[in-house]
């Protein structure tokens, strides 16, 4: 393969390796991975800087109660909302 053929495959598996990843399929099995060191290099890179920064933002569960908190809150505010309603329609309705 030429370099511009070549450069130009790189480009193209470039332009989709976002959405490979997000894909969740296995990036290093792509058929353009095989014959190609530049980016099987960057891919490596990519995967070294995402590990890096897991570890500088390691994913942490939210505590249980704050579902509950959130329930709690969303009620709260559909009663509010309900109850404003009510009376904005009441007080238009009487006038």
């Amino acid at each position: 393969m030429n370099d511009d053929a070549n450069n130009s495959a790189c480009a193209a598996f470039q332009a989709q390796l976002a959405e490979l990843i997000a894909s969740g399929e296995d990036v290093n099995n792509h058929p353009h991975l095989q014959n190609c060191e530049v980016c099987r290099q960057l891919l490596a890179e990519l995967e070294t800087i995402a590990e890096a920064a897991r570890q500088l933002f390691p994913i942490v569960e939210p505590p249980d109660e704050l579902w509950d908190h959130i329930e709690s809150a969303i009620k709260s505010e559909k009663e509010f909302s309900v109850s404003e309603t009510l009376d904005g329609h009441d007080s238009g309705s009487a006038g």
